[in-house]
């Protein structure tokens, strides 16, 4: 019998899943980085609406969903940096077998709304920016993390140190602009900026081709996940066709 190809094995395991919801809806526990929350946010409502299986998520940088997992949490997915999952896969804390990369999230810089936008249009322009601005705000997570080592090698994180503002993540920086005031200006996750843009700010637009920097991130299935069959048919849909194009769609590149 002729093999089934990826497409008609997913829509096969997600058929399978949709005749047994009725009797036993699974409830999967997701841990994931924020960086892809408007993506896996999307995925998670078609999963449930095509088989009665709830994704419940629980959003964390990477560093610490790595701590959570390698301290015994029971969850089905993990969603981080191809970093953190290499070292739980080493530690046999999540399976190597299906692991999907999602694709990349690029760095933006954010203003709040009506705030006039600064230009960003090359490293010089960027430079000028930076050292005219009476803030600079950005998270502590991975992009953060980029983003202080960026200021560095531009030649401007010493001469601007005394305006830095460093919070927890994404969100936090959001927060942060929204409630400010003045020449202030942030950098995020491209899709923590696009998540938040009803709620006060807005997308600049990304860093520079020349300094621009992408995080990747890697789903993989937790080793003591309690619904494994659940948890292996959504990321078969994750790792679809149509599931790559809903993440693209929604600022996570390949």
């Amino acid at each position: 019998m002729q093999k089934l190809n990826a497409a008609t094995a997913v829509t096969a395991m997600l058929a399978g899943l949709t005749l047994a919801a009725g009797a036993s809806a699974a409830e999967l526990k997701i841990l994931s980085t924020g960086a892809v929350q408007p993506g896996l946010n999307a995925a998670a409502k078609i999963f449930f609406d095509k088989t009665g299986d709830l994704a419940k998520i629980a959003y964390d940088p990477a560093t610490v969903l790595g701590k959570r997992v390698a301290g015994g949490e029971v969850a089905d997915i993990i969603v981080s940096s191809p970093a953190v999952i290499a070292e739980l896969t080493k530690t046999a804390k999540v399976l190597p077998e299906g692991q999907v990369p999602l694709g990349k999230v690029g760095v933006g810089v954010v203003v709040r709304e009506g705030a006039p936008a600064p230009d960003i249009a090359s490293t010089q322009a960027l430079k000028k920016t930076l050292l005219d601005a009476e803030a600079v705000v950005y998270n502590t997570a991975s992009s953060g993390a980029y983003v202080e080592d960026m200021l560095k090698k531009i030649g401007v994180f010493d001469e601007i140190q005394g305006k830095l503002v460093r919070l927890f993540d994404g969100n936090a920086v959001m927060r942060r602009l929204v409630e400010g005031k003045g020449k202030e200006l942030g950098f995020g996750g491209i899709t923590d900026i696009l998540l938040n843009r009803d709620k006060g700010v807005r997308l600049v637009g990304p860093l520079p081709a020349e300094t621009q920097n992408y995080t990747n991130y890697t789903a993989a299935l937790i080793a003591i996940s309690p619904n494994a069959r659940s948890a292996r048919a959504f990321m078969a849909y994750l790792a679809s066709r149509d599931g790559r194009a809903l993440f693209a769609a929604n600022g996570i590149s390949e």
